[in-house]
């Protein structure tokens, strides 16, 4: 995986490009911490945003998952679930 940083980024973009055909990914830092990657488009536009989606959706629930577990939430019964949905319901009709 190739890094790059903001300045370069800048300064040597034709460059960049070249070396998005050959490195499909480039992680891009700002004061040595990542803040974006460069990813090329090698299925289509559509289905590369599809998939970048899809994968920050996945990230999400697990994120959500652990969030859970910490809480120790992870343990309700359906019972449970249910009226916690009925309550939140409840709640946005006032």
């Amino acid at each position: 995986m190739q890094f790059l940083t903001v300045r370069e980024l800048r300064g040597q973009s034709a460059d960049v490009w070249r070396r998005l055909a050959e490195e499909p990914d480039i992680v891009i830092t700002s004061n040595g911490r990542p803040v974006a990657i460069l990813s090329a488009v090698t299925a289509g536009l559509e289905e590369s945003l599809g998939a970048l989606r899809r994968a920050r959706a996945m990230m999400a629930v697990e994120a959500m998952q652990g969030q859970s577990v910490a809480a120790g939430r992870h343990h309700m019964g359906p019972a449970v679930v249910t009226a916690e949905i009925v309550a939140a319901r409840r709640g946005r009709r006032k």
